[in-house]
């Protein structure tokens, strides 16, 4: 019963809510271009279904091959680093600096060497940045969170570097990898947003380029349309990471 209630006070709420929406526009008599009704926003949703559909797939599609670029890159640079203290000490500094640089201070950079005529690619390279810190960080900690104790029975086995780091800090660093993962997929969506306002154009054909063409045209509910499928897309991640962590994690710590 609880459970039940769980999944239906959410919902309840939600309808309340786009129930108050309908009436106050109604009443008030907003105009569309200013506030769409959510039945506006569901009709616009519709008749620009096949547009909408395609650019949320080029988002989407940018996103998860930035996911699995950075996730590569990070993990690999993380193997390196956790090699020894000194490359650490010289390579977390550039990685630190590039993750706090605002994607959009560096987008038109970006843009002139990815090419102007190849929008996609720079969006593609702002959405890995975006993305590679969490991956990144989260390979580091785990590669170094193994076990004092079982650090010490390697010592008194002779285990060499890599017998150690495959045996045991790769397999202790599981956990962080997968919560970097959840995050990082996360931030692989709204770079990629982001990278299409800032550095996109109507070669990119995403979501972002939608909402931009349907704010030039004041189509306000087309914008409202591409927005909510835009968060049903971010929802449906991150909550397929979510799901992914629990199983794997679950294995895991029975093994």
């Amino acid at each position: 019963m609880s459970r039940l209630l769980s999944i239906l006070a959410p919902i309840a709420f939600l309808a309340a809510l786009l129930a108050i929406w309908q009436a106050t526009c109604t009443a008030l008599a907003i105009p569309p271009y200013l506030l769409p009704t959510p039945s506006e926003i569901v009709v616009a949703g519709l008749q620009n279904l096949p547009l909408l559909a395609t650019s949320a797939w080029n988002t989407l599609s940018t996103a998860l091959l930035a996911l699995a670029t950075a996730s590569v890159a990070a993990c690999l640079l993380a193997l390196a680093v956790s090699l020894h203290p000194l490359i650490e000490q010289a390579v977390r500094p550039i990685v630190t600096t590039l993750q706090v640089t605002p994607v959009i201070a560096i987008a038109p950079l970006v843009t002139i060497w990815a090419g102007l005529d190849h929008p996609e690619r720079a969006i593609l390279v702002l959405a890995v940045i975006v993305a590679f810190f969490p991956i990144f960080s989260g390979a580091l900690t785990g590669l170094k969170s193994a076990d004092a104790d079982l650090e010490r029975l390697f010592d008194l086995y002779g285990a060499s570097d890599l017998q150690r780091l495959m045996k045991l800090r790769v397999p202790s660093s599981v956990p962080f990898l997968l919560q970097g993962h959840k995050v990082a997929a996360g931030l692989a969506l709204v770079g990629a947003v982001v990278a299409e306002f800032v550095a996109g154009s109507g070669g990119a054909q995403g979501l972002a380029w939608r909402i931009i063409e349907a704010q030039h045209r004041l189509e306000t509910a087309k914008m409202f349309a591409a927005l909510v499928i835009l968060a049903a897309m971010g929802v449906a991640f991150y909550s397929l990471m979510q799901s992914a962590e629990q199983v794997i994690l679950r294995r895991w710590r029975g093994r």
